[in-house]
């Protein structure tokens, strides 16, 4: 502990050693040298907590604690992985057997032997179901009544056993050695054209070579990892410094624009005005030309001849129009009862006029 103080104690500033190892130490946390510059109390506090807790968080205590329940996990792993390994390998080797039986004749001591092993890993199975004392310590109900003596009855005979017992490991030792070169082959295609003996010495290395490419692959795991975490502290201390740039370039701009918006806007003004001038006299010199290429000199005239006509017409049709005036204004005397008498004429004349029609359209059709 007094180890941690006086390592905690070195005096602090950006750049020292000691920020490194405090970033090295708490890689999750996302923390740059400038917060441990600003903040040097807390520096030391994340200092001397380093020399008791790992990079993960956990205490000395439980990571200690962890590491063995790990290790008794693994060794558990590890007997049911071999009990589950060598189930699996006997099913593929009675799968084989009933593949071969079906594409050539096998012999009857085989048959006899691969039904035998069949038959026993069945009764195993289902009595490992009826009986779960072996994993766990609670009592459980029958199935269907039955128990492990129930199922033990349909046990091959014990001669049959006795036997599948004595061949079982040399079969099973043929099986694994041909899985074993399958495994090469596919490891090494290069390697299958070669000797049985060479493939036998290259299997005994198997187990290294693919050991030292497994710790390789969790070596370049925690150096992708170790390059994330990096990248990510840089990452957020160039965003950082980008925040900061582009913050100063938005009060230059910002003080830039202030002072010269008005001259520019009084120049685009001024230049809007000159185009909209430019223009108006576009369009004032297009329209005299329209008109000079559209009237001509004889145009002109007969023009003004048609205008006297129509002002004499015009004058013409307004003293008519008060003429009428003046007459209806006398008939408008009579009140109401002229009012019927104008309506009956319209009405007969408008009759005289239909009859009219209809005497010509007859007299048009008997001609």
């Amino acid at each position: 502990m007094a180890s941690g103080v006086e390592f905690a104690s070195v005096t602090l500033g950006k750049g020292d050693n000691l920020h490194q190892q405090v970033l090295a130490s708490f890689p999750l946390c996302e923390l740059t040298e400038d917060d441990l510059t600003q903040n040097p109390q807390f520096c030391k506090l994340l200092a001397t907590l380093s020399q008791h807790v790992d990079h993960t968080g956990l205490t000395n205590t439980l990571k200690r604690d962890m590491e063995k329940a790990s290790r008794e996990l693994q060794m558990q792993k590890l007997s049911w992985l071999r009990s589950e390994c060598l189930h699996r390998t006997l099913q593929e080797m009675i799968q084989d057997h009933c593949v071969r039986k079906h594409h050539s004749t096998v012999p009857p001591d085989e048959n006899m032997f691969y039904e035998t092993m069949e038959q026993c890993l069945v009764v195993a199975q289902c009595v490992r179901h009826l009986d779960p004392s072996a994993t766990t310590s609670q009592d459980q109900p029958n199935v269907l009544g039955l128990t492990t003596q129930h199922v033990l009855e349909f046990m091959p005979p014990e001669k049959n056993v006795s036997r599948m017992k004595q061949r079982l490991p040399k079969e099973l030792e043929k099986h694994l050695k041909k899985k074993c070169h399958s495994l090469l082959s596919y490891y090494r295609p290069e390697w299958e054209s070669e000797s049985e003996g060479l493939k036998n010495i290259k299997l005994s290395r198997l187990a290294e070579l693919l050991e030292s490419e497994r710790k390789r692959a969790d070596s370049l795991k925690e150096k992708s990892r170790d390059n994330a975490t990096l990248m990510q502290r840089q990452t957020h201390c160039y965003l950082s410094e980008l925040s900061c740039c582009i913050q100063l370039l938005q009060s230059l701009i910002l003080d830039h624009r202030l002072k010269t918006q008005k001259d520019l806007d009084e120049k685009k003004i001024e230049y809007f005005e000159a185009k909209c001038e430019i223009v108006m006299q576009k369009i004032r010199a297009e329209m005299l030309e329209i008109q000079q290429d559209t009237y001509t000199p004889d145009t002109i005239s007969a023009h003004r001849k048609i205008r006297g006509e129509l002002e004499t017409e015009l004058k013409v049709s307004r003293l008519e129009k008060l003429s009428v005036q003046s007459k209806l204004s006398s008939f408008e005397i009579f009140g109401k009862e002229f009012e019927a008498l104008a309506e009956e004429y319209s009405r007969l004349r408008q009759e005289i006029d239909t009859k009219s029609w209809a005497l010509r359209e007859f007299s048009q059709h008997t001609d």
